[in-house]
């Protein structure tokens, strides 16, 4: 049987927008120490500026908008184009789709998801205001497994940020991407690690 730790993994990543967090996964993967390689890019917006960066890199893209689609006919196309490139895990990284539990299921402990607030803290949207509204001392980014309960899975890292007095949330944002850009790469390297051994 071949090892499969000693060849990388096969990551596609899911966008919706300008991919800077998918940039930071791509950019790090071409470190000498990166155990996975990112196969493919892919999109339910065509206009993604996430995608002119993959492609200026030489990554494989892929673009469908949802518009006018079943949720599972998009779902089907987007798991068949990662399938297509051989993808052995997804990294959804600003995927502004809610992924159907079929497809979560067959992706199992193989697909990753990040979200900006320290989970279980502010599940869904406007993460930033209500940490905000709610006095807290810091905002942060968790990396977690996709399951069928929104921003529910394992944890698998975190990183806070501390919220400075004034704060809106459009100023605690922009610090908590570059948390994001740090802690991804880790996330998905360090359970890519645990996963092929356990």
């Amino acid at each position: 049987m071949a090892d499969l730790t000693a060849t990388k993994a096969r990551v596609a990543v899911f966008i919706s927008g300008t991919g800077t967090n998918m940039a930071a996964l791509l950019y790090a993967s071409r470190l000498p120490t990166s155990n996975y390689e990112i196969v493919l890019v892919a999109s339910n917006r065509e206009d993604a500026k996430g995608l002119t960066l993959a492609r200026a890199e030489g990554i494989a893209t892929f673009a469908q908008s949802h518009r006018g689609m079943e949720r599972d006919a998009h779902d089907a196309a987007m798991e068949q184009a990662a399938q297509a490139a051989g993808a052995d895990y997804i990294a959804l990284a600003g995927y502004m789709r809610i992924l159907g539990t079929a497809f979560v299921e067959r992706w199992s402990e193989r697909m990753l998801n990040i979200h900006p607030s320290l989970l279980p803290r502010y599940k869904g949207l406007d993460t930033h205001g209500r940490a905000i509204a709610a006095g807290d001392m810091h905002g942060g980014v968790s990396v977690h497994l996709v399951t069928a309960d929104l921003d529910g899975g394992e944890v698998l890292a975190q990183m806070p940020v501390a919220i400075e007095e004034g704060d809106t949330p459009e100023t605690l944002e922009a610090r908590v991407r570059f948390a994001e850009h740090q802690v991804y790469p880790f996330a998905l390297s360090r359970h890519i690690d645990r996963h092929r051994t356990s």
